[in-house]
């Protein structure tokens, strides 16, 4: 169980990575595309960071069985929904709607690939490493 908080407490990084690649986002090429092209570019390259900082963590901190990977999973896929809405509106101060339109993927917008890939990384690359 102690490697649970463990996990826990790595999630942090995928915080810092995420804002981080928010403000790139917004600074950088934000301003040079659409805005939803930027969120789909966006979505893309956290996908890749939160994998690449996942497995780095996942090699250093080994995870014991696919129930404890599936447990982190939905661990991390909580506190990310969560901190979304509560940093969002209450720190951010964006309203509801805006906040629920990035799940809308008839819109374009694809943030719900990062929560899926937040929630079946640690499955996916514990099952990588036991074969």
């Amino acid at each position: 169980m102690k490697i649970i908080w463990i996990y826990a407490v790595c999630w942090l990084g995928m915080i810092i990575l995420a804002i981080l690649n928010g403000v790139i986002r917004e600074k950088v090429y934000g301003q040079l595309m659409r805005e939803l092209s930027a969120h789909q570019l966006s979505t893309f390259v956290v996908l890749i960071c939160f994998g690449v900082y996942i497995w780095v963590i996942s090699c250093v901190i080994r995870i014991e069985s696919s129930r404890q990977a599936l447990l982190i999973g939905g661990m991390w896929l909580i506190m990310t929904v969560v901190f979304e809405f509560i940093f969002g509106h209450y720190v951010m101060h964006q309203p509801w709607e805006r906040l629920f339109n990035d799940y809308n993927l008839l819109k374009g917008r694809v943030w719900t690939l990062v929560l899926l890939w937040t929630a079946v990384a640690p499955y996916i690359f514990y099952r990588m490493r036991a074969r």
